[in-house]
């Protein structure tokens, strides 16, 4: 039996649509950066972009278990001293729901210039409506 190697014209990407309402944080991060990273299929090799593209609706209603309302925060640093920001996920649902997403999928994917190259490929929005209508998104139920 040979090992087949693809080329990458030869991957087809699609587009999906996962709609966040009522998802677990955790869980829906996981299964967009395997699909971003095209573990899902079989030509998935870990030097090459197979992965597809994924559109993320309604943030916004995105759900976490425990007690992460009122302990989970993020963090930033200017690079400064004293320049330590804390933002708690409260406040980052009100503000930028679509980032809390981003930011979990972003730490799921290797830090890498390939790995860059597939965090692209995701797009996320706070409401349910999205711009990509035009390249026949398929809904994908997680």
């Amino acid at each position: 039996m040979k090992t087949i190697y693809v080329k990458p014209h030869q991957v087809k990407k699609r587009w999906y649509l996962v709609n966040a309402e009522g998802k677990v944080l955790g869980r829906l991060a996981s299964r967009i950066a395997h699909i971003l990273r095209g573990k899902h299929k079989p030509i998935y090799a870990p030097h090459m972009d197979t992965g597809d593209f994924v559109v993320v609706t309604n943030a916004e209603k995105i759900r976490l278990t425990g007690k992460k309302w009122e302990t989970k925060e993020y963090f930033r640093h200017s690079g400064y001293m004293g320049g330590l920001k804390r933002i708690p996920i409260k406040r980052m649902l009100k503000e930028r729901p679509e980032e809390i997403i981003r930011l979990a999928v972003k730490r799921m994917i290797p830090r890498t210039p390939l790995g860059r190259r597939q965090f692209k490929k995701l797009k996320v929005y706070a409401g349910p409506d999205h711009p990509h209508k035009a390249q026949k998104v398929e809904v994908l139920e997680l």
